[in-house]
């Protein structure tokens, strides 16, 4: 999966990636346990490939995809379920996802393409 779909994350998102506070960030940056970018304008940044490092994930042998699943109880609610599916279709496409898979059902009848 190319999650590295979203380049840069500003300290405070990144710090809620890692389960950390700004603080911790900016405390390992100045270690250089986990060095930050900087902007033009000096500001600090991360990206995914950075996060995939400290989590110890070989980022060149990444085989995972982006899979989306909308499901409904009825078959009678297949309106809502159309809604779903172009919800998660827009969210990925306004994040640079690259879609694999989508998985749709009701009931317990499911349907993957």
């Amino acid at each position: 999966m190319n999650t590295s779909n979203i380049k840069n994350y500003k300290p405070k998102d990144f710090a809620e990636l890692l389960g950390v506070s700004d603080k911790t960030l900016q405390r390992w940056n100045r270690e250089g346990t986990l060095k930050a970018n900087r902007t033009l304008t000096n500001r600090r940044y991360y990206t995914y490939d950075q996060y995939l490092q400290f989590k110890g994930m070989n980022i060149e042998n990444d085989k995972r995809q982006v899979v989306i699943y909308a499901r409904v109880s009825t078959k009678n609610q297949k309106d809502d379920l159309q809604n779903q599916v172009a919800f998660l279709r827009h969210f990925c496409n306004a994040k640079g996802i690259i879609l694999e898979q989508c998985i749709e059902g009701y009931g317990n009848r499911v349907t993957i393409y």
